[in-house]
């Protein structure tokens, strides 16, 4: 996917000087306690990035002093701090999307349309910008910031500026008119592995819809979330339609998913955290999106290309060092053909590049945080310790790297369905190779786990591959390693989570349903609904 990466300066906002000192309190603070190690993190020191949340349009100060560091995981040393806000900066923020919502939400598609390919441009111009705040967040391998973290985050917002151009508002079923609205004020909780694309993943099709938002990005990676929010801004989105109030899960978090003025709440994140959000919910009745954890299963079939299926499922697992809700992390093999397996794996692991993640020569850089780290090297230990056999890989970091959350890439064999590695979510470059000694085995290990996210079948035989595929509990399957598409919905089963993201159903999600009886026939009404219907209570002349 081609895109420019073409450097684009920050431009400065003017803001409330009563409240605004000439340069960041928190910025200065920063500036003591750790080195500049970037311009980009400079640049946003001094802009007042790093030391106030988005609400209404304007940077603002928080209502509490709290912060948080930003850590360098290729280096473990705090690179910046960022200001955290509160429950009530999120009530503020919500007023500010409530008040917005009612002109937006009945604001032509079209024109939505335009605002939202506007933010497409604007992200390909700052392509470079988010690369390195991606990958200096959550170590991200700088030609994957590049090549894929931005480009296919990009691609949400365009895919949603031309729904928002084409989708069918308003329907109908004789004399009834079926009306898609707005569902209202979004609570938007992001998760830190794929910052960006996560982002526009969900205020893309959120504002197609005509709904407003609060957006809680990672707290641990928060630099490109100040970033988009300035994208909004210079696109044109009108105050209080796109809000961003940094924070931890368990204020900012559940402050957004109990709060009554707050329809709808979609979050990307652990089992766990989803589990919580949606309990804090539950009073208010409000929807609930979860995209969640994953195990996902890799079924290779006995016609497989052995050579080309295994060496693309090593990619695919290890990709983003692992940290990929859907990452096909289970690879089922025929036991026959099993020796030769680990042989493609092991020389399709050899030939990764583990090292500093601004080099253009890394592959895989650390993983994101010293919990991940923890959490990955407690799995690869567990392991061991139940027997499966390393086919390479191992505990500690990589020959070379003494300092920095690199972890070894790391393949099993002899791995039981039953074992911790092959049922619970290790989120690191693991990947487990069982072995299966029928199809219908190979799919009851497949579907033995409590997720039902993602899933790959290979296979030469298309249509065999396609029966595999039928009966796959999981909300996608990739036969034979398929392009990423951007329009393909993208959601789970079981403990997976609930709704789906991307392409229409991603739209629908934010959309409520309203049938009219008795609609009539009368052919004026249906062209001034027709495509725009949300669009129908307010005079044309006062539309956007």
């Amino acid at each position: 996917m081609a895109a420019s990466f073409r450097h684009h300066p920050m431009r400065a906002r003017a803001y409330d000087r009563s409240h605004a000192p000439a340069q960041s309190v928190a910025w200065v603070a920063q500036q003591k306690d750790a080195p500049v190690t970037s311009p980009l993190i400079e640049q946003l020191g001094r802009a007042g990035r790093l030391d106030r949340i988005f609400i209404s349009g304007e940077w603002v100060l928080p209502s509490g002093r709290d912060r948080a560091p930003v850590i360098d995981p290729s280096t473990e040393q705090a690179v910046a701090h960022v200001a955290l806000g509160s429950a009530q900066d999120v009530a503020v923020a919500v007023d500010a999307a409530r008040l917005a919502f009612a002109t937006w939400s009945v604001s032509s598609p079209r024109s939505r349309a335009t605002l939202l390919e506007r933010m497409h441009r604007l992200i390909l111009e700052r392509a470079e910008s988010f690369a390195q705040a991606i990958s200096q967040e959550m170590g991200c391998a700088i030609g994957m910031a590049r090549g894929t973290q931005v480009p296919v985050a990009a691609e949400h917002i365009r895919v949603a500026g031309e729904l928002a151009a084409g989708y069918p508002f308003l329907s109908r079923r004789g004399d009834m008119a079926i009306v898609r609205e707005a569902i209202g004020v979004c609570g938007l909780i992001t998760p830190w592995n794929w910052p960006l694309y996560q982002i526009t993943a969900k205020v893309g099709p959120a504002l197609a819809a005509g709904c407003t938002v609060v957006l809680k990005p990672s707290e641990l990676s928060p630099l490109s979330a100040a970033l988009f929010a300035d994208v909004t801004r210079d696109a044109g989105i009108p105050a209080g339609v796109f809000n961003l109030v940094n924070g931890e899960g368990p204020e900012v978090g559940a402050a957004l998913a109990s709060h009554p003025d707050v329809d709808m709440v979609s979050i990307t994140g652990s089992t766990r955290a989803g589990v919580l959000v949606a309990q804090a919910a539950a009073p208010t009745v409000k929807r609930v999106a979860q995209e969640l954890g994953g195990k996902s299963p890799n079924l290779i079939l006995a016609d497989a290309d052995l050579p080309r299926a295994v060496a693309a499922g090593v990619a695919a697992g290890l990709r983003n060092v692992g940290q990929s809700c859907s990452a096909p992390t289970r690879m089922l093999v025929p036991r026959e053909r099993l020796a030769e397996a680990e042989r493609i794996a092991d020389e399709a692991a050899s030939a990764l590049v583990v090292g500093d993640p601004r080099s253009p020569q890394t592959t895989h850089g650390p993983v994101a945080n010293r919990a991940q780290f923890n959490r990955v090297q407690e799995m690869i230990a567990a392991g061991i310790a139940e027997g499966a056999r390393l086919v390479c890989g191992g505990p500690g970091r990589p020959p070379g790297l003494e300092r920095g959350f690199y972890v070894r890439p790391t393949i099993f064999s002899d791995v039981l369905p039953q074992m911790r590695i092959a049922q619970e979510e290790i989120f690191g470059p693991v990947l487990c190779i069982i072995a299966y000694d029928s199809l219908d085995e190979a799919v009851e290990i497949a579907n033995g786990t409590v997720y039902g996210l993602g899933a790959h079948v290979q296979g030469r035989d298309l249509a065999a591959a396609r029966a595999v595929a039928a009966r796959l509990r999981c909300g996608q399957v990739h036969i034979n390693n398929p392009a990423w598409s951007p329009h393909a919905p993208f959601g789970g089963y079981k403990r997976s989570g609930n709704g789906r993201e991307y392409g229409v159903e991603g739209l629908e999600e934010y959309l409520e349903t309203k049938a009219i009886l008795g609609y009539g026939d009368d052919p004026a009404a249906d062209a001034a609904g027709a495509g725009d219907a949300t669009n129908t209570r307010i005079p044309k002349e006062q539309r956007p």
